[in-house]
């Protein structure tokens, strides 16, 4: 019926010469090990993340060889092992089927997440040692976003869009089985760009940034597109409040774990008594907008993607607002000071308390400002909406 191919499936498809017949009824019957491989990866890089957040946060930035630094760059090594397999046995090896479900690019041939995916191995392995070299240039930063964390995080970005998309290529020809684990874990992935997202936005949103439209600015740019594409191209009933409900428990587990763990500042100036690792706060409550939408959706089947856009970003920016705002009042009460919380965490380095209030709001915006952001938001809610949707009709239609 169908041929092996070299990692380890059998396919829907048959070679252009023989697309007919009994060669249709082949089905991927087993989920690759590169597609395990990679999302181990990922999930080096979701623990690593966090862990080396906290470890600048609690510790400072001893040495690079920080096991947290470790989990990080294990992403590229394990994604860039199993995508260097895919794309070197399917321009070698000699199986018309493989070789009929790849892409030529640069004399090579695989399926294109897997050059997606490579890109972002390249970009993840290279900012290594650029970001060692930025230190010793310019000394230590405490800041989430600099110049070598910014090509770390379009490369993980950049490998978690080549995964979804062979996810997406295999959903086509899987059999019903493969097919739901392929979407729970394609969903589990787009979960993780949420977190990252969230991650890149930390400062922005803030507790304290919270009653300020600048924020809800900064969620309208980056969150609706990275939520909105993996529900849509899984094509799940509840997909969007899915990817909120395992970004919320991917968050919480680290705010939960992390200060289990012991650990003490090893740079100055040291304003906070650390004696554990220290977590980021609590996540954004996603999981309003995003059973807003999956609900909205079943209302709107047959309408037009732009059409759509206009009522999908709006929904989920003033949702998303109608909880976070006043989610924000209790964050600065006293009864958010706890470890469900995380409200009385602060880093080492963070002279909360000595030289500034941290449960009051900072820098409110005056009513003209907050007005003139909050309709941008209403407009950039409306281009990432729609960018989301073009993502997951591109997953959709993926076969190669």
């Amino acid at each position: 019926m169908g041929q092996s191919i070299p990692f380890g499936h059998h396919i829907a498809r048959p070679p252009m010469s023989a697309r007919v017949g009994a060669g249709n009824r082949a089905k991927v019957e087993s989920v690759p090990w590169p597609i395990w491989c990679m999302v181990a990866g990922v999930v080096c890089g979701m623990i690593g993340g966090p862990w080396d957040i906290s470890w600048h946060m609690s510790i400072g930035r001893d040495t690079f060889w920080t096991p947290a630094h470790i989990m990080i760059q294990m992403t590229g090594v394990l994604v860039g092992i199993a995508c260097a397999y895919m794309i070197l046995t399917a321009t070698f090896g000699h199986d018309a089927m493989t070789q009929n479900v790849s892409v030529r690019i640069w004399g090579f041939r695989g399926p294109l997440g897997a050059f997606i995916a490579v890109w972002g191995c390249i970009a993840m392995l290279t900012s290594a040692p650029f970001d060692n070299w930025w230190h010793n240039a310019y000394g230590l930063d405490v800041k989430i976003v600099s110049p070598p964390h910014t090509l770390l995080s379009l490369g993980s970005l950049g490998i978690k869009i080549g995964l979804m998309a062979l996810m997406a290529g295999l959903m086509s020809r899987a059999s019903d089985g493969v097919r739901r684990t392929l979407g729970v874990l394609l969903l589990f992935i787009g979960a993780g760009c949420v977190a990252q997202m969230g991650t890149i936005l930390t400062v922005s949103t803030w507790p304290t940034e919270m009653h300020n439209a600048a924020c809800y600015l900064a969620v309208a740019i980056a969150i609706p597109a990275v939520l909105i594409a993996p529900a849509w191209g899984s094509q799940w009933r509840w997909g969007c409040t899915v990817v909120a409900v395992i970004y919320t428990t991917i968050l919480l587990a680290f705010e939960w774990i992390l200060p289990l763990f012991p650990a003490e500042p090893k740079l100055g100036p040291v304003y906070q008594h650390i004696t554990h690792l220290v977590p980021l706060r609590f996540p954004l409550l996603l999981i309003v907008p995003a059973m807003v939408l999956d609900l909205l959706w079943r209302k709107t089947g047959e309408w037009g993607r732009g059409q759509l856009a206009v009522v999908t970003g709006p929904a989920f920016l003033l949702s998303f607002l109608a909880v976070q705002w006043p989610f924000a009042n209790f964050l600065m009460s006293p009864a958010a000071r706890n470890r469900i919380f995380g409200m009385a965490y602060f880093a080492y380095f963070d002279p909360a308390n000595f030289l500034y209030d941290p449960y009051q709001f900072r820098g409110v915006e005056t009513r003209g400002r907050f007005w003139t952001l909050l309709m941008l938001a209403l407009v950039f809610s409306v281009i990432t909406a729609r960018l989301g949707l073009a993502w997951g009709d591109w997953m959709r239609r993926m076969r190669r």
